[in-house]
């Protein structure tokens, strides 16, 4: 959904800003940040699966607990991995229903330099800030 139309500084072409506020550019951008992002994720959790399936079991105690130590280290990161999949797709349908880049807590548009850092925010900075400390604190 377009709003309206800005023309940038010293720039003739006009600018298309989406009702959220930021470019239709940045939001594509945004989206094939994170589908990619997404794709990555799954291939690497492919690998592994097979990678764990494929694996002989050796003779030797000690080449078993190295492996069986491996194993579990693979695993422990595709659970971060599993979780940071939901959290991509999460953003691809805030980004579908238009609510992309608005803080979860204010209400406030999440900066852009922000998103591109960390393309599944769901808080501004300060939010996000305020939730560390009083995790920190026990709060």
């Amino acid at each position: 959904m377009v709003d309206k139309v800005k023309k940038k500084k010293g720039d003739s072409t006009p600018t298309t800003v989406t009702a959220s506020g930021y470019t239709a550019e940045q939001m594509v951008e945004m989206e094939k940040i994170l589908k990619h992002a997404l794709e990555e994720l799954q291939n690497s959790v492919d690998h592994t699966i097979s990678h764990l399936r494929e694996a002989e079991v050796p003779p030797d105690a000690n080449d078993r607990a190295t492996q069986e130590e491996t194993f579990n280290l693979e695993l422990r990161t595709r659970d971060r991995e599993r979780k940071l999949i939901k959290k991509i797709e999460e953003a691809l349908v805030r980004l579908e229903k238009g609510e992309y880049g608005y803080c979860e807590s204010c209400g406030i548009e999440i900066g852009i330099r922000r998103l591109e850092a960390r393309p599944t925010a769901t808080m501004c900075i300060d939010c996000k800030t305020l939730e560390e400390i009083r995790e920190r604190t026990g709060q």
